[in-house]
């Protein structure tokens, strides 16, 4: 006599658990792909402060007063003199082919101008197309300098008279005063990273239950009861998350040794609330449209550029209209609000009360409606599957029939021909919308005003007419201020204390100091440079003591505080727009990924339908160019709308040498081909290029040097990521489009494709005859 079955939602989680363990790509997706991707990315912000940028230096003097500049950048510890070039045209070379990202210009005449007075221009031409990296080298440049024009003066302004002190500004760093780049990209990344895997991952546990294994068994297991059913089936995977959730806390708070300032119950909670939201978000994908690959391509379409809408990178009162109100409705953008606020910036918990009750209903709301729909479900019987054709009936394959076979294929395949032609498209649209904003205007500040005299209230005019920031509020005290900070009102003071004034008429230096919270960098810099450039405005005027602006007495008085000027001149992306900067490199990141989940999808498939002996078939030499052939052709116009089409509707700077991106583009796409088909060779079913491809976009973007420097990248890591295509054409089709190199600057990356294409291509044929499929314990 048989034991009956066991019900209940034990039965339910124990059902889910040992499906786990005999399912390869599940036990790979909830486990070994997290792991992984957590040590990609601590290993690429091992080093927290960027330190050894390569920069050059072009002296057009060559006097000791050049050499004392020179030696001044050589001593800065932010950047490292890589070469010296004798022309400002060899030092964009160097710059438009990656050797340096900034250089120092030195012009002629140098000294004799500054001990005439004259004021020469010190030029500092630096990457912003390469927003970090080329951020740190000016910054870096531009502190050493000053330090060392400082020790310099002009005495032809010597002998000047009575002169009004300056207003200098004291920064006090919150936060995050040692600007550690750990603390604030990898806290928000791992989250990010994971909140990919739970939403697709509960929706390969949800949708296999379609795609191959018992839905009714599921339901019969839960005792009828969808509550119990859903409830169960979650449950194990929100005990793995969680734990990989505290792995990575560990990574921040162990490995890097970062404090945590806020209320770990708050933050443990919180954590609990976004593992339940994208739990139920990756189960209502698939129980809406019952389909396997498809919900898969929904939740990826959704959670993969949540990082932008988030807020980390470009903040949330910079985004337009759609940025903002899509943000509102992603688990992800409440978390990382929490986690920054309690984690960083350790405000009361009461401040982060609003956003961890958006982030409970949302997790409520989103469990709510996987629950009603499988409750529909449960009530009405499933349609049977129809058995899928055979996908190659043989014959003799040549280059062009399996190209005309693999161009069909993708056309019918639903799937395939999402990732490869609609799903471009369609983040070509959605992807850039939080960036649109391109500049951050108008960030809130407090001003302490303790003076209350004519020069404060001329300061805060200052303040109010930089498009950089906007007095928000005018506080009594610095509590009142760094209260209204802490609730995010403001992201930055500035106090004007008692006394500045007669400070300043006496001739005194005058000590303004400005609180900036660096919890979110762009917000940081932005808030800084308005702040100090608004002081600057009006202490320049002062030195001027009312004199015209091109007067010799203006001239003179600024010559007095600083014997020359030093010029921040930024090449590529003048305008230093965040879309700019980030969009195109991520678009080719976003081909790249697209292509190859479909290449791999249709070697799912090949099996799926025809077995081992289709797998084969699409192993031949012949079949391999010629499907590579078609991914080329249907990959092309997504290229195009990226490459070309967008940047112009988007505003974003793009090349008219279309020959030179077309020559790049073809060895790129043929790369990412080959690889797809080598990738696709191991895999049983179409879906599983989804699950184990999709999360490792945003580890794979900081490795390529765009975002994140090559010289902060261990070096193990950086020869590693050159096996993928993203590395070398990220960078290459970058510089040819948005910073117009030529074909002999990217000579190193376009070789560099061209290998990659020759190696995947002869794996891809190899892998097809002997792999076999990843074990998997539905649809056999």
């Amino acid at each position: 006599m048989s034991m009956p079955e066991a019900t209940g939602l034990l039965a339910v989680a124990a059902r889910e658990v040992r499906w786990i363990w005999r399912d390869t790509v599940a036990l790979v997706l909830v486990v070994a792909i997290p792991l992984i991707a957590f040590a990609l990315l601590a290993g690429t912000f091992s080093n927290a402060v960027i330190r050894d940028l390569r920069v050059d230096i072009v002296d057009q003097d060559r006097t000791p007063t050049s050499a004392a500049f020179i030696q001044a950048v050589n001593a800065a510890p932010g950047v490292s003199v890589a070469r010296p070039s004798s022309e400002l045209n060899d030092a964009m070379h160097a710059i438009r082919s990656g050797e340096a990202i900034a250089t120092v210009y030195l012009p002629r005449e140098l000294e004799r101008d500054m001990l005439a007075a004259k004021r020469p221009e010190i030029v500092i031409f630096y990457n912003k197309q390469y927003f970090t990296p080329g951020n740190v080298a000016s910054s870096a440049l531009q502190a050493a300098l000053s330090s060392a024009a400082a020790t310099m003066t002009a005495p032809a302004a010597s002998n000047s008279a009575y002169a009004p002190g300056a207003l200098v500004v004291e920064q006090y760093v919150l936060t995050n005063p040692a600007l550690n780049y750990a603390q604030f990209l990898l806290r928000a990344i791992l989250p990010t990273v994971l909140h990919v895997m739970i939403a697709i991952a509960a929706g390969y546990a949800v949708g296999s239950e379609f795609a191959g294994r018992d839905m009714a068994g599921w339901l019969r297991v839960a005792g009828g009861s969808p509550l119990t059913a859903l409830t169960g089936k979650l449950l194990p995977y929100f005990g793995i998350f969680i734990v990989m959730m505290a792995v990575g806390l560990g990574v921040i708070h162990g490995l890097y040794q970062i404090p945590f300032r806020g209320e770990a119950l708050l933050m443990g909670a919180s954590a609990c609330l976004l593992v339940t939201a994208y739990l139920a978000l990756g189960a209502l994908f698939q129980l809406l449209v019952r389909n396997l690959a498809t919900g898969l391509t929904l939740t990826g379409i959704v959670c993969s550029p949540a990082f932008g809408f988030a807020g980390v990178g470009f903040p949330v009162l910079a985004m337009g209209a759609f940025g903002r109100a899509w943000g509102s409705l992603l688990p992800l953008r409440w978390y990382i609000q929490i986690l920054f606020d309690q984690a960083a910036r350790g405000v009361p918990a009461r401040d982060s009360l609003e956003p961890f009750l958006v982030l409970a209903g949302l997790a409520a709301l989103f469990f709510g409606l996987a629950l009603l729909r499988l409750r529909a479900i449960a009530r009405r019987p499933l349609p049977p599957r129809e058995a899928p054709a055979d996908f190659d009936r043989g014959g003799r394959l040549g280059i062009v029939r399996a190209f005309v076979h693999e161009y069909g294929r993708i056309l019918r395949d639903r799937g395939a021909f999402g990732l490869i032609v609609l799903g471009p498209i369609i983040y070509g649209v959605f992807y850039p919308q939080p960036y649109l904003g391109q500049l951050i205007r108008g960030v809130p500040i407090a001003v302490v005003d303790n003076d209350a005299s004519d020069l404060s209230r001329t300061v805060i005019q200052a303040l109010n007419a930089h498009e950089a920031v906007s007095v928000a509020t005018r506080t009594a005290t610095l509590a009142e201020a760094q209260a209204a900070l802490a609730r995010r009102e403001v992201f930055g003071i500035i106090n004007i204390p008692a006394g500045t004034q007669r400070e300043v008429l006496k001739g005194n230096s005058a000590k303004l100091p400005a609180y900036v919270d660096s919890a979110y960098f762009l917000l940081y810099s932005r808030t800084l440079q308005g702040i100090l450039e608004s002081v600057g405005t009006v202490t320049a005027e002062l030195a001027g003591r009312g004199a015209r602006q091109d007067g010799s007495l203006y001239r003179a008085a600024l010559a007095k505080g600083s014997p020359v000027v030093i010029l921040n001149q930024p090449l590529f992306n003048p305008t230093g727009g965040y879309a700019s900067y980030i969009v195109p490199a991520a678009f080719v990141l976003i081909l790249q990924q697209t292509l190859l989940m479909g290449a791999a999808t249709v070697g799912g498939i090949a099996f799926e339908r025809g077995g081992q002996a289709a797998r084969r078939r699409r192993g031949l030499p012949a079949a391999v160019i010629g499907q590579a052939l078609a991914h080329l052709l249907l990959a092309l116009p997504g290229f195009a709308l990226y490459l070309v089409v967008l940047p112009r509707i988007y505003g974003f700077t793009s090349s008219d040498h279309l020959l030179d991106i077309l020559a790049f583009a073809i060895p790129f796409i043929l790369s990412v081909s080959f690889l797809g088909q080598f990738v696709g060779a191991w895999f049983k079913r179409r879906e599983t290029a989804v699950l184990l491809l999709i999360a490792i976009s945003l580890p794979l973007f900081f490795l390529v040097g765009v975002a994140w420097p090559p010289e902060a990248i261990p070096e193990i890591l950086r020869r590693i990521s050159v096996i993928f295509p993203s590395t070398s054409g990220i960078d290459g089709l970058v510089r040819i489009n948005q910073m117009g190199a030529s074909f002999v600057d990217v000579a190193a990356d376009w070789r560099r494709l061209w290998l990659l294409t020759g190696i995947y291509a002869a794996l891809a044929m190899l892998a097809a005859r002997v792999s076999g499929p990843w074990r998997s314990s539905y649809g056999r």
